[in-house]
C-alpha cells in the first residue's frame, strides 16, 4: 500500500503542466500556506531529506577552470534525501582542498548555481538547497576575508566592529551562493586548557552576549539582500569540559546554567538568530543534543525561538559512540528529533528516520514539525524565487574595505600587559626579531581558516622590514612551537647582539597541516610523535599552559644578552606568562590576529597605534589555580602556600601608552528599577588613545551565592590627550536580577554597588543604590 501511494504521488506530479504554479510556488501566499501545501505533497523520504545536512565538498570535482557535479550528488537529489549541504566551499587539510584543488569565489558561485540548478530543476518538487558554511571569523573558503579569531574580536570590546565582521562574512557567503553562517561561537571560555578557547568571545556572559548579538545582527542586516542565517554555537555549556577535554561532560548546576550560560543565547535569539547548533557535551548526565528541556521547554517554550536547531557534526551519533545513551543510530535519531534537534549535521543518524516512522517508533508529525521549521526559512529567504547568484558579483569578495575591517580588529585587539617605558620603540633602533611566530603567517590565522596565498599574510617580519628597512631588522627563528630538535640559540643570540632591542614573538598555533589526521568530526587527532606547530584548535586540548617546545629556553637565553626584551604572544588560549611578566621589559598578546597581524603588531611596537585591547579571559599564574575566571561565586579565598590566589592578569585588563582618570560618578533613577549612570573619564597623558570603560554591578547581600562583581555594560571611547568625556550607561531591571532557587529571575530588595573601572580588578569609583 505504501508503494502504491508513493507511485501515485509521482504520477500526479508527472501530469501537472510545467507552467502550472502550485500554491507552495506562489510567492503572493503567506508562508504558512506555502509550507502546508508543500508538506502535503512531500513523501516521507523527501521530508527526512530536508532534515539532513551532508558534506558539500564531495558533491563536485575540480575540473579547471571550473567544477563538475558528481553522479552521487545527482542521485541524492533525485531521491530527495538531502536538503542542505555543509562546507561546500571549505578548504583545509581535512577536506583535502588546497589552493590548487579548491574553489575560488567565482568558481564557487558557479558551482553553487550548478548544485542549486540540479536541486530545483531535477528533483520532483524543486525544493532549493540550503548551503551552510563555516564562518566563525570569516567565511572558511579560499579568497575570502579572514578576520582575527573570536577571542581577538572580544578583546576589542567594540560591538560595532563585531557587527561589521558579521555583515562582511554574510555578504561573502551569499555572493558565492551560501545561505547559513555557522557562528559566532558563544561558549564561555572558563577552562583555558580546552582546545577551542580561541573561537570563543571570552569568559564573561555579558561580553559574549553583546559581541555575539552584534555579529548576528550584522549577518541578518547585510545590505542588498546578502544576509545569512547566523547559527550561534554551541548550545550549551560546552566551554567548561572536565579536565579540559573537548566534548567532555560539563559540571554546572541548573541555577548557574540559567544565570550564566543561557542568558547570552537568549540575547542572540532576541537579536534575530534563527538557527542554533548543539554541542557534544553532556550536562548532569543528559547530552546536550538530546536535552528536551533545554531545546524545547526553554528555547522554544520560554524564549519563543522560531528557527531550527542543528546538531554539531555527528553529535547525534555521539549519543551511541560517546555518551552511550542510545542503543543504535536510529535510537539516537529518535531521541534527538523528539528533543528538538531539527537538522542532522552529517546526515547519518536521520537516514534511519524513514524506517523509524514506518516501524511506528516515532510519529510522522514530529518529522513534519522539523521540516516546517526548515522550509519556513527557505521561503523567508526567497530561495524558491531566487535560487541562483550573480557570478559577476564575486569580484567583491575579499575587497579592500573588508580587509580594512580585518586589520582594524587585529589592531584594536592587541592587549598590552606590561611596559616599563620600552614601548613604543624609538625611531632609528635596530630590532632583533626572534621567535617561531615572527615570520609565520599561518600561525596568526587560527583554526577554521582556509589556505592562503603567501602575499595575503603580513607577518611581523614583513611589517617591520617594510617600515624600518632590512638593515634595521635582524631576524632569527630560534626554535619551533613544538619541535624540540631544531633549536638554534646561537643564531638568535648573534642577532640580538647586533640590535638595540629584542622583539621575541612566541606562543602557539592552530595552523593545520596536511600531515595531521582527523576524527570524523573534523577535530584533529593528537599524537605524541607529532611535531607540527599546532598546539591549539579543535582537538588540541592541553594539560599545561606553558610555552611548548624550547620557546621558554629561548626566551631565557635572550634575556641573558642584557638587551631590552619585548615578548609578543600569538596564541589561541591564555598561555603561561609568569616568567615574561617579571623578566620582559614589555609584554603583550595579539591573540590570533589574522592575516594583518604583522601590521597590527608593528603599529603598536612603533607607536603608530596606542593599544587599547582588554583581556576577554583572565590569565592564570599556573594551571594549579584553575579556574580563575573573575566572576566566580563568592567564597572564602586564601592564597596558596606556594602561589597567590589571584590571576596573573584579570579579565578586562589592558594598558595604554597614556593614562586615564575617572571621577564624578552619578546615578540618576528613572523609575521602575531603571537608572542612568554617568562618569567622567579624562585622558591625563600626552597621547590620544582609547579607553574601555567597564561597569560592574554587585548585589551586596543576596539569597543565593553570586559573583562579587558582574560586568553589565562597557564602552570603548576615544579621547584626545587632555580630553574629558562623560560616559553614560543605562541600567534596567535585568541588570539587578538574580536566578533564585526556583530558577526564576527576580530582583531582591536591598543595596547594590555600581562599580566603574578599567578592569575587573581596577575599580576607579563606585556608589551604592537601594532597591526597595
Amino acid at each position: 500500500m505504501k508503494r502504491f501511494h508513493l507511485l501515485l504521488a509521482y504520477l500526479i506530479a508527472a501530469v501537472i503542466p510545467m507552467h502550472a504554479v502550485l500554491p507552495y510556488q506562489d510567492s503572493t501566499l503567506a508562508v504558512d500556506q506555502r509550507i502546508d501545501d508543500l508538506l502535503k505533497r512531500m513523501t516521507l523520504a523527501e521530508k527526512v531529506g530536508q532534515l539532513r545536512c551532508v558534506y558539500g565538498w564531495p558533491a563536485f570535482e575540480i575540473t579547471r577552470p571550473g567544477s563538475e557535479i558528481t553522479d552521487d550528488y545527482r542521485r541524492h537529489i533525485e531521491a530527495g534525501d538531502v536538503g542542505m549541504l555543509w562546507a561546500t566551499f571549505r578548504a583545509d587539510p581535512w577536506t583535502q582542498r588546497t589552493l590548487e584543488q579548491g574553489l575560488r569565489p567565482h568558481s564557487a558561485a558557479e558551482t553553487a548555481n550548478q548544485l542549486q540548478r540540479i536541486a530545483v530543476e531535477h528533483s520532483r518538487l524543486g525544493i532549493p538547497l540550503f548551503l551552510a558554511e563555516e564562518g566563525p571569523h570569516g567565511h572558511m573558503a579560499i579568497g575570502t576575508t579572514v578576520f582575527p579569531t573570536g577571542l581577538a574580536l572580544a578583546a576589542t570590546f567594540n560591538s560595532r566592529l563585531a557587527s561589521r565582521q558579521g555583515e562582511i562574512t554574510a555578504r561573502e557567503i551569499r555572493l558565492q551562493g551560501g545561505h547559513i553562517t555557522f557562528g559566532p561561537v558563544m561558549d564561555l571560555a572558563l577552562e583555558p586548557r580546552w582546545s577551542r578557547v580561541e573561537e570563543t568571545l571570552g569568559e564573561d556572559p555579558v561580553l559574549s552576549a553583546v559581541m555575539a548579538s552584534a555579529v548576528v545582527r550584522g549577518c541578518g542586516e547585510a545590505h542588498g539582500g546578502f544576509s545569512t542565517i547566523a547559527t550561534p554555537k554551541h548550545f550549551i555549556a560546552y566551554g567548561i569540559p572536565q579536565g579540559g577535554h573537548n566534548g567532555a561532560s560539563s559540571s554546572v548546576g541548573p541555577r548557574a546554567l540559567h544565570a550564566q550560560f543561557l542568558p547570552p543565547f537568549r540575547q542572540v535569539v532576541e537579536a534575530g538568530a534563527r538557527s542554533l547548533m548543539t554541542s557534544y557535551n553532556s550536562i548532569d548526565g543528559i547530552p546536550a543534543t538530546s536535552n528536551s528541556h533545554l531545546l524545547t521547554d526553554v528555547l522554544r517554550g520560554e524564549w519563543g525561538f522560531n528557527g531550527f536547531v542543528i546538531s554539531d557534526l555527528y553529535s547525534i551519533n555521539s549519543l551511541v559512540n560517546d555518551h552511550h545513551t542510545a542503543a543504535d543510530l536510529q535510537d539516537a535519531a529518535i531521541q534527538a528529533l523528539q528533543a528538538g534537534v531539527d537538522v542532522d549535521l552529517g546526515g547519518m543518524a536521520y537516514e534511519t528516520l524513514v524506517d523509524a516512522v514506518n516501524q511506528g517508533k516515532i510519529d510522522a508529525s514530529v518529522i513534519d514539525r522539523a521540516v516546517a521549521r526548515v522550509l519556513r526559512l527557505k521561503f523567508e529567504m526567497h530561495l524558491f524565487e531566487h535560487p541562483y547568484v550573480d557570478v559577476s558579483l564575486t569580484a567583491q569578495v575579499g575587497c579592500d574595505s573588508a580587509q580594512a575591517v580585518s586589520r582594524q580588529i587585529a589592531t584594536e585587539a592587541i592587549t598590552l600587559l606590561k611596559n616599563d617605558g620600552t614601548l613604543p620603540l624609538r625611531h632609528g633602533l635596530t630590532v632583533a626579531l626572534i621567535g617561531p611566530n615572527a615570520d609565520n603567517g599561518y600561525n596568526m590565522l587560527g583554526d577554521y581558516t582556509a589556505p592562503q596565498e603567501r602575499e595575503t599574510m603580513h607577518t611581523v617580519r614583513d611589517a617591520l622590514t617594510a617600515r624600518l628597512g632590512a638593515s634595521h631588522v635582524r631576524y632569527a627563528r630560534g626554535c619551533g612551537i613544538r619541535d624540540t630538535t631544531h633549536y638554534n640559540p646561537d643564531e638568535a643570540v648573534a642577532a640580538a647582539r647586533q640590535a638595540d632591542v629584542i622583539v621575541a614573538v612566541v606562543g602557539g598555533s592552530s595552523a593545520r597541516d596536511f600531515d595531521t589526521k582527523f576524527h570524523d568530526t573534523g577535530a584533529a587527532q593528537v599524537g605524541t610523535a607529532a611535531v607540527s606547530d599546532m598546539e591549539s584548535g579543535e582537538g588540541f586540548d592541553r594539560a599545561t599552559l606553558s610555552l611548548m617546545g624550547r620557546q621558554q629556553e629561548l626566551l631565557q637565553t635572550l634575556k641573558q644578552t642584557g638587551k631590552p626584551l619585548i615578548v609578543v604572544y600569538i596564541e589561541g588560549r591564555p598561555l603561561d606568562k609568569l616568567w615574561a611578566s617579571t623578566q620582559a621589559n614589555a609584554l603583550f598578546t595579539a591573540y590570533y590576529p589574522g592575516p594583518w597581524g604583522g601590521e597590527a603588531i608593528a603599529d603598536v611596537l612603533l607607536g603608530d597605534y596606542n593599544p587599547a585591547g582588554r583581556l576577554p579571559v583572565s590569565v592564570p599564574r599556573s594551571v594549579g589555580q584553575l579556574p580563575v575566571y573573575y566572576n566566580q561565586p563568592r567564597s572564602a579565598r586564601n592564597d596558596y602556600t606556594d602561589l597567590s590566589q589571584n590571576p596573573l592578569y584579570p579579565f578586562g585588563f589592558g594598558l595604554s601608552y597614556t593614562n586615564f582618570a575617572y571621577s564624578n560618578l552619578r546615578i540618576s533613577p528613572l523609575g521602575g528599577n531603571e537608572y542612568t549612570v554617568t562618569v567622567d573619564v579624562t585622558n591625563t597623558g600626552n597621547r590620544d588613545g582609547d579607553e574601555v570603560v567597564q561597569l560592574y554591578v554587585q548585589d551586596d547581600v543576596a539569597s543565593v551565592v553570586l559573583p562579587a562583581l558582574q560586568l553589565r555594560r562597557f564602552e570603548r571611547c576615544h579621547l584626545a590627550a587632555g580630553e574629558t568625556r562623560q560616559v553614560t550607561f543605562a541600567l534596567n531591571t535585568d541588570d539587578f536580577c538574580l536566578v533564585n532557587t526556583d530558577l526564576q529571575q527576580m530582583i531582591e530588595p536591598g543595596t547594590f554597588t555600581i562599580a566603574i573601572g578599567a578592569s575587573s580588578a581596577d575599580i576607579r569609583c563606585s556608589a551604592q543604590l537601594t532597591i526597595e
